[in-house]
Parts: C-alpha cells; sequence; structure tokens
C-alpha cells in the first residue's frame, strides 16, 4: 500500500474490532496482519506501559508488514524515571531490542511527563544527542511549553535544530463530548488538554487527534486538519495521523472518516483497501 502519509490507531490488539476491521472469526495472532492490509502505521503504546520479550519482537518482526510504521514510545520507566541524562543506556538498550524490525520503527516517541517542564530543558538536549533527525519524535504536557513564552521557544529551537519533531496532540473533540458514559469519562480524565501546537520541525509532522465517539462531531474539529496535512503533502512531507476515540472501539472507522475526506483535498488520492471484516460495507456506509 502506497500512500503520501501514514494513518492508523492507537494499536492493532483490539477484539472489539472484529466485524469491522478484522473478521468476526479473526484469531488475535492475525490482528497485525488484518490491520496492515488497511492502515500503515500504529502506535506503540504498548511499549511505554511494559517492554516487550525478544520473542514478542522477533514475531512482530515476522507478522507485521513491511510498509507499516511502528511508532513505538520509550517505555515509561525511561521518560518518566528521573533525570533523562541517566537514561541513555536503557533507552540504547530498547533500541536494540527492537532492531528486528528494522525501518518500520519510525519515528520512536518520547512521551514526557506533565512535571517534565522547561527548567528540564537541558536534560532533553543531552538525551537528543543520541539521535538523528527523523529517529525521535517527542510529545511535552506541561503548561510552561504551551504559554508562547520563552520556555516554548526554547523548546521549539532545539528540536527544530534537530529534526527532531514535536507531536501535537489534539483532544478537543474528546472534551467536547457531554456524554457520561464512564469510557467517555475515563478517557477525559487521563487525557491532557492542551493548546493546539500543530509543527513541522521534520519532513514527518505527527498529530494525534483524540475523537468524539460520535463519528460526525469529530467534523468542526477534523476539518481544518484535513486542509493542513493536505499542505504537508503536497509540501513533500510524509506526516502521520493517529485516530483515537474514547474507548477505541470506533478508532478504525474515524481513521477510514478521515481519509475519506482528506481524498476531497487532494485529488488523486487512492482510497484506503477494503476492510476485511465480516459486514464493514455496511458500516462503511454510515461513514
Amino acid at each position: 500500500m502506497t500512500l503520501p502519509y501514514y494513518i492508523g490507531c492507537p494499536s492493532w490488539n483490539e477484539p472489539a474490532w472484529r466485524g469491522f476491521l478484522y473478521p468476526e472469526n479473526a484469531s488475535p495472532s492475525d490482528y497485525l496482519r488484518y490491520y496492515g492490509q488497511v492502515l500503515n502505521a500504529v502506535e506503540g503504546n504498548t511499549t511505554f506501559y511494559a517492554q516487550p520479550s525478544a520473542d514478542t519482537v522477533a514475531r512482530w518482526a515476522e507478522r507485521m508488514p513491511v510498509h507499516l510504521r511502528f511508532c513505538a514510545k520509550l517505555p515509561r520507566t525511561i521518560s518518566h524515571s528521573g533525570d533523562l541524562r541517566e537514561q541513555l543506556d536503557a533507552a540504547a538498550d530498547f533500541r536494540r531490542l527492537l532492531a528486528p524490525l528494522g525501518e518500520r520503527v519510525a519515528p520512536f516517541w518520547l512521551q514526557l511527563s506533565a512535571s517534565f517542564g522547561p527548567p528540564r530543558l537541558p536534560e532533553l538536549a543531552c538525551f537528543l544527542d543520541d539521535w538523528q533527525g527523523g529517529e525521535l519524535a517527542v510529545e511535552v504536557r506541561h503548561p510552561g511549553f504551551f504559554d508562547k513564552g520563552e520556555a516554548e521557544r526554547s523548546l521549539n529551537r532545539l528540536l527544530h535544530g534537530r529534526g527532531i519533531e514535536r507531536i501535537c496532540l489534539d483532544s478537543r473533540a474528546l472534551f467536547s463530548c457531554t456524554s457520561r458514559e464512564p469510557a467517555v469519562l475515563h478517557a477525559q480524565s487521563k487525557k491532557p488538554r492542551l493548546p493546539l501546537r500543530p509543527t513541522a520541525f521534520s519532513q514527518s509532522p505527527q498529530l494525534r487527534f483524540i475523537g468524539h465517539p460520535e463519528l460526525a462531531e469529530n467534523d468542526p474539529f477534523i476539518t481544518p486538519w484535513l486542509s493542513k496535512v493536505a499542505a504537508w503533502i503536497e509540501e513533500g512531507r510524509t506526516p502521520y495521523v493517529f485516530l483515537h476515540t474514547s474507548d477505541n472501539r470506533r478508532a478504525p472507522e474515524l481513521a477510514l472518516r478521515f481519509h475519506r475526506q482528506l481524498m476531497g483535498y487532494l485529488p488523486g488520492l487512492a482510497d484506503l483497501p477494503a476492510v476485511p471484516g465480516d459486514g464493514a460495507s455496511e458500516q462503511l456506509g454510515l461513514l
């Protein structure tokens, strides 16, 4: 599958996607294969919570399509465990662990905690010395990096100067939802609510969109991103776009909806391959 950008969801191991993205009788061992038939990127959230074993990585390497891009998050034992300058060896070990995936791991993600503020920028600068431009993308959550002051400018200069992307997380649609459903309330309690910072510090801008569970309610928030992503592609960049919903049950539907709408901004952009799930055509008609 050849597209001018990467589009995906937070994971591939979602039983709730059987009947849409996967056939009803799909085995969990086949999820990755089916996922890669339709989408070409996936967030590596699982590696944030626990490092996979070498055997697990070997299975991924065997099953993961060559065109798929796996944005593996550095484990929280690295990103959330004190001074980043003390985590250089651990980060190198993690990269060696995922080496069997080759170019499919691109880029790695460093998701920093909300407590990682401007005074710790020297740590980040030292940590980035071990990374080439395009190998890593960074997500910050401290309010001091969103106030348009000197701290934010310093962060942006640091990342831009090294070709390290600043991940943009857009949670506006999620927080526009007034549902009292437990999944929505849980997501709203966990996801950050921060100003937008759409950046293109590298060839691969990164967008994480946390959506409303009712797909059409996302359109006012997605529409500006469609023109932005289209412009990046026309500039010769290769954006990454990841779609979430509150419990992610409808994340693949939102991804397909995004792509179908993007086709209206980029004449000639091919549609995604047909989803293999049973009854998918009926659900697609609702997109």
